[in-house]
């Protein structure tokens, strides 16, 4: 009996080699590979935003501007344009609007067409020319993409009738208060992105459309400035910064 034990703990002794080499190797794959994954985490966490990424970070922060932006950042206080006669001259905002509802903001005609394009919000700011004889109500509508801006904007009138449109906003106490659905002479409307940018204008003694007789384009001519400039402050691209609160990189 003596004489076997030894063999017998001889022969687990060798047999036993193999399945610790093989442990061994297991052990040293596995900690390679935890120390590939925990580089890879590591250089996943480290690394700068792609190029990818930053374009959509840049769309998505200017799809939200009319969320994140500030009313006056939308709507300065004063906005430039060419005068009729020559030179400069700025149209000064009487107002904002606090209601941001689309059907709200346009004639009855146009809100299943906005609805159906998924129109978020419609916010509005009214301005008055620098003569103080046009008052010009300015709409920022925003949707979800361009396609469905697209298609909101085909839902507008063509040749600058201002009906169907964006609804005349008057300020009470104010020279606009007689501004209203009559008295809409020239409508607008441009888009960029997923927004439109929709004006409607009218002179500030309220007379009603039907009643100027012979049109003078030129004296809302200037509206158009405003309007394009209020569209390229909502679209272009900026600058990315990945570490503030208005970027997702």
């Amino acid at each position: 009996m003596s004489d076997s034990n030894p063999g017998e703990g001889a022969g687990r002794r060798v047999h036993a080699w193999p399945v610790l080499i093989v442990a061994s190797a297991l052990t040293l794959v596995c900690a390679l590979v935890a120390g590939v994954s925990a580089s890879a985490a590591g250089a996943e966490l480290t690394r700068g935003p792609s190029a990818d990424e930053i374009d959509r970070a840049t769309g998505q922060e200017m799809a939200r501007r009319w969320q994140t932006w500030p009313a006056g950042r939308i709507f300065p206080e004063t906005l430039a344009y060419a005068a009729e006669q020559g030179g400069e001259e700025k149209a000064r905002r009487v107002g904002i609007s606090a209601d941001p509802r689309c059907g709200v903001a346009v004639d009855a005609k146009l809100r299943d067409d906005l609805r159906a394009a998924q129109c978020r919000a419609i916010l509005r700011a009214t301005y008055l020319d620098a003569l103080q004889g046009v008052v010009v109500t300015v709409g920022v509508a925003a949707f979800p993409d361009e396609r469905r801006a697209l298609a909101a904007k085909a839902a507008f009138p063509k040749g600058e009738r201002p009906s169907p449109g964006l609804r005349a906003l008057a300020f009470p106490g104010t020279v606009t208060d007689r501004f209203t659905a009559e008295g809409r002479q020239i409508g607008s409307v441009r888009q960029a992105g997923p927004y439109l940018v929709v004006t409607t204008a009218g002179q500030v003694d309220g007379r009603p459309a039907r009643a100027v007789g012979v049109q003078r384009p030129a004296m809302f001519a200037f509206v158009t400035d405003m309007q394009e400039k209020i569209l390229a402050d909502m679209t272009t691209p900026a600058e990315p910064d990945c570490a503030g609160a208005e970027w997702q990189c």
